[in-house]
């Protein structure tokens, strides 16, 4: 086939995956009129209907779909040799996409990202904040950053970031109303500020480690987030107590805005880690990524 036939293919391909013209558009960079136009050409060239149009979805036929598995590992062959390629060239070049939470990219990703990424301008890297746990192979990311509980097995994981806890805490305006908490289980009769999973969908329930002993407690509160630092805001603002990340509280605990509470209940988490499929690690994009990220101990190893 043509160059214009392998970039049919390739349209369609991002349409039937994202079942919709509007995302696909979007993905691609190009208006929604020129892609439907294309696909239609692609259709009249084959003669055949490969994609079923309704006003809120986009499916495949099964002709489509046919095609669809045919050529979506050949068209990723074709991209990694490319990128391979590419490797040729004196500075690593390339786009790589990672999945993130906010707290993976505020406390670990993002500070070592940034001082060495304007020296290779041509790595290009796309990160996208998501706390769900997404399957880096199906939806097109290079790699992920989750914490080194929730590795895939079949993966490759390298640590970045060092163990870290969670730390209950207040504003001493609440405190000076509700009382400080001496138990865990004291919670309960406490207003506290709710984190949503959105993988499960349900509230975190607060977990507590001493001696041995291991509690998990749920809580409850008038207000519930799914992100770390509108908790910390919040209870900044006295509406009750947060159980968030120590390393992105520091300063608020320091500046005496927030006071840290059930401290020898804390547990340390695994810290995250960079996980990816073994057919990334040999791009030399990847590399500069995995080197930047990489996480080495105060002794330097």
């Amino acid at each position: 086939m043509d160059k214009t036939d392998l970039n049919q293919l390739r349209w369609f391909q991002i349409v039937a995956e994202e079942h919709s013209f509007t995302r696909a558009a979007a993905k691609i960079g190009v208006a929604q009129s020129t892609l439907s136009y294309t696909i239609k050409q692609l259709e009249a060239r084959m003669g055949i209907r490969l994609l079923t149009r309704t006003t809120r979805n986009v499916a495949t036929t099964a002709a489509g779909e046919r095609l669809l598995q045919t050529i979506a590992p050949r068209i990723a062959e074709i991209e990694e040799e490319i990128a391979a390629l590419m490797a040729l060239r004196d500075k690593p070049s390339g786009s790589i996409r990672l999945t993130l939470s906010d707290h993976a990219l505020e406390s670990i990703v993002w500070p070592k990202l940034r001082p060495i990424l304007r020296d290779y301008p041509d790595v290009n890297v796309e990160l996208i904040l998501d706390s769900t746990f997404r399957n880096i192979v199906e939806e097109g990311f290079d790699a992920g950053v989750r914490l080194g509980e929730s590795v895939e097995k079949d993966m490759i994981a390298v640590r970045i970031g060092p163990d870290w806890r969670l730390v209950a805490v207040a504003s001493p305006a609440y405190l000076d109303v509700h009382g400080v908490p001496q138990h865990p289980q004291d919670l309960i009769r406490h207003v506290c500020i709710n984190m949503r999973h959105e993988t499960a969908g349900g509230l975190y329930v607060w977990e507590f480690e001493k001696d041995g002993q291991e509690l998990r407690v749920r809580v409850s509160g008038q207000l519930t987030f799914n992100n770390s630092y509108a908790m910390i805001d919040a209870a900044v603002n006295g509406y009750g107590i947060a159980y968030v990340p120590n390393d992105i509280v520091a300063r608020q605990v320091a500046s005496g805005e927030l006071v840290q509470v059930l401290d020898d209940w804390s547990p340390f988490f695994d810290g995250y880690f960079l996980y990816y499929p073994s057919r990334r690690q040999n791009l030399p994009a990847f590399k500069v990524i995995v080197e930047a990220l990489r996480h080495r101990s105060p002794t330097g190893s």
